[in-house]
């Protein structure tokens, strides 16, 4: 996976240009906490989107939904496509 990936959101009539590095994903997921959610989700995007665009993006975060919705969806396009498999334990004993 490269360092950094570039990655559009596009919304109604708005498109929004994003550029994640693991650093800004780590951080993102480091400050979420069982009461702090929102707020982090909002500073990894504002923190992440094209600096020409941050002026556009703000009055579309004061919607706490909309801010998931995005940051989810940057970080669903993030993630990379792996299928992992949890294999269960054999009910046999393997002495």
């Amino acid at each position: 996976m490269t360092d950094k990936r570039e990655i559009t959101l596009e919304f109604g009539d708005k498109e929004f240009t994003f550029d994640l590095t693991p650093q800004d994903v780590t951080k993102y997921f480091n400050a979420v906490t069982q009461t702090s959610k929102v707020a982090p989700a909002n500073n990894l995007l504002t923190t992440t989107v094209k600096q020409d665009q941050r002026a556009s993006l703000k009055p579309l975060l004061g919607n706490p939904v909309m801010v998931m919705q995005l940051a989810g969806a940057l970080l669903e396009e993030y993630s990379p496509d792996v299928e992992i498999i949890v294999k269960k334990p054999s009910a046999t004993p393997n002495d």
